[in-house]
């Protein structure tokens, strides 16, 4: 008996250490988590103040965190990942409601759209209004330049803004930009709108407005009603004749702002705080149902399409986990609703770590067994945080130390040696966030170029049927209409170009290199995958929208 009352003592012990943690602000789940992983380490915590003993040393922790995080990523593992990511992807071409969404844009600039145009770039804290020159694509290093830009904060009065208010502030912020320039009032103003908000779209200028978030008020009383409709009412109100023409949101816009540039541009990457990818595909990848309601007309002119991925959703079941993610997600609001975000973006990224931290501390002695008040609430390590401390490379970071001091004190204060421990986790968890990102656009790329090969079947036949019937027969007219001269065929694309925005792959050390490598290992020869900045991508990118919508129209 005396084994199993020790067990039982042990077990109470733990489960009042557990509550006690939960109290201090943890989660009870990481409370738990902390004595699954060193209930000696709790015990000692509990008995006559003594100091706690790491159940291992932080080498240990460090060795057993670079399995757990690497070792899923190398070897073939990589390329199995991106194989059933793959599959994902397929599925949801036909199904899902909330992902691979066809948008309403289906051509790629021919780099011969010149003039100047209006953009819009509405996002959750800025307005921008600005004049965008195209010039041409031969124009080389000058194809496209912000002739004017004027920002406006949207201050959270702003976002209080309710309905129609909102839009008048928008419309009035236009009419102060752009009032000089108009020599006739009379005059259609053509604008491009890049809008970082959700929208059922209807049509390439038209979209249903939906909840925005993010603390705006603006859709009150206006949900369902067109964004097109409702900037145009508001802008007359201010003497302007503004047709919304085309509507795209950031990954699109990244896509085409390069896509002017680089013929051989096909995705266009988002990694920031959040994540996603738009990828062009060929119209018949996907199941009818997708495309909702729209005119045959459409149909009629488009062989391609612009897709947004909603990459942040898809990895569900073959995401290989940590304890670490597996912590997060439970905690989640939404657990896996974006599993494959949670371990690309930005605004994850440092609170994986955090909890690789607090089982560092309670485990392996990190910060002398103390940790820092601050990190015990969630998501307060910033990943920018640990992209500074990653960028200190030298033996002794003296600097990340300082930065990581000034933001989480404690009353044991942090070594050099603990720096070196985090600044370690840093490195394993960004590698591990830029392979499973070149994995993701790996296996769009295959998806890319499969249904590009069942298209020119598609076609082939359906060309070879028609060819037979007579000239009049109406069949001949659903037919898509070829794209431009000037496109590439897909069949030339060897060299495909990935444009990417956003503050991760922009500005975290050594990120986009490391991505970029795994891609090349992924991709092999004589194809190429390659990753390009789009600076300015969704005022440019809005601007190119434009163009290629007054150019079709």
């Amino acid at each position: 008996m005396q084994p199993l009352t020790s067990a039982m003592t042990m077990l109470k012990r733990s489960l009042l250490a557990a509550l006690k943690s939960f109290l201090r602000g943890r989660s009870f789940i990481q409370a738990l988590l902390a004595f699954w992983i060193s209930p000696k380490a709790l015990k000692e915590q509990q008995i006559d103040g003594s100091r706690i003993y790491p159940s291992r040393t932080i080498d240990n922790f460090l060795e057993e965190a670079e399995k757990l995080l690497l070792e899923p990523i190398e070897g073939d593992n990589l390329r199995k990942f991106s194989f059933d990511l793959k599959r994902q992807f397929r599925e949801r071409l036909s199904s899902h409601p909330e992902c691979m969404l066809p948008s309403f844009s289906h051509l790629l600039p021919t780099g011969k759209e010149r003039g100047q145009y209006l953009a819009l770039d509405v996002g959750g804290s800025t307005l921008r209004v600005a004049l965008v020159e195209l010039r041409g694509r031969e124009a080389t290093g000058r194809e496209n330049e912000i002739v004017r830009m004027v920002s406006f904060k949207i201050t959270p009065e702003i976002k209080k803004l309710e309905g129609m208010c909102f839009f008048d502030w928008m419309a009035a912020r236009i009419h102060e930009v752009i009032h000089k320039d108009i020599p006739n009032v009379q005059d259609i103003i053509p604008m491009g709108l890049a809008w970082s908000f959700p929208v059922e779209q209807v049509s390439l200028g038209g979209g249903l407005l939906l909840g925005m978030g993010k603390g705006f008020m603006a859709t009150s009383g206006l949900l369902g009603q067109d964004l097109g409709e409702i900037i145009k009412f508001a802008c007359k109100k201010q003497g302007l004749n503004v047709q919304l023409a085309a509507i795209v949101n950031d990954s699109s816009a990244t896509l085409l702002s390069q896509a002017y540039v680089h013929a051989s541009t096909r995705f266009g990457l988002i990694l920031g705080t959040g994540t996603n990818i738009a990828v062009h595909l060929p119209v018949s990848a996907f199941g009818r149902t997708k495309y909702g309601k729209r005119p045959e007309s459409w149909f009629e002119s488009a062989s391609h399409v612009i897709v947004n991925t909603e990459l942040g959703m898809f990895g569900k079941d073959i995401l290989p986990l940590t304890r670490w993610d597996e912590v997060l997600n439970a905690a989640h609001p939404r657990p896996d609703f974006q599993p494959l975000e949670h371990l690309l973006s930005g605004f994850y990224l440092g609170e994986i770590c955090r909890h690789a931290i607090v089982e560092a501390v309670e485990t392996a002695g990190l910060f002398g067994g103390q940790l820092p008040p601050s990190l015990e609430k969630p998501y307060s390590l910033d990943t920018e945080i640990l992209s500074r401390i990653e960028a200190d490379t030298s033996p002794t970071p003296e600097k990340a130390l300082a930065l990581f001091t000034a933001h989480h004190p404690s009353a044991t204060p942090a070594t050099v040696s603990d720096i070196v421990a985090i600044r370690t986790l840093a490195a394993l968890i960004s590698r591990r966030s830029a392979a499973l990102l070149a994995a993701s656009v790996f296996s769009l790329w295959e998806l890319r170029r499969e249904t590009e090969a069942e298209h020119v079947v598609v076609t082939t036949t359906t060309s070879t049927i028609t060819s037979k019937m007579p000239s009049n027969d109406s069949a001949v007219a659903m037919l898509p209409s070829p794209p431009p001269e000037e496109y590439l065929s897909e069949a030339q694309v060897v060299a495909t170009k990935v444009a990417f925005n956003g503050s991760v792959i922009e500005h975290y050390p050594r990120y986009r290199a490391t991505c970029q490598r795994y891609i090349d290992d992924l991709v092999g020869t004589p194809a190429s995958v390659d990753l390009v900045p789009a600076l300015e991508s969704s005022l440019l990118g809005a601007a190119v929208a434009l163009a290629c919508a007054t150019a079709e129209a």
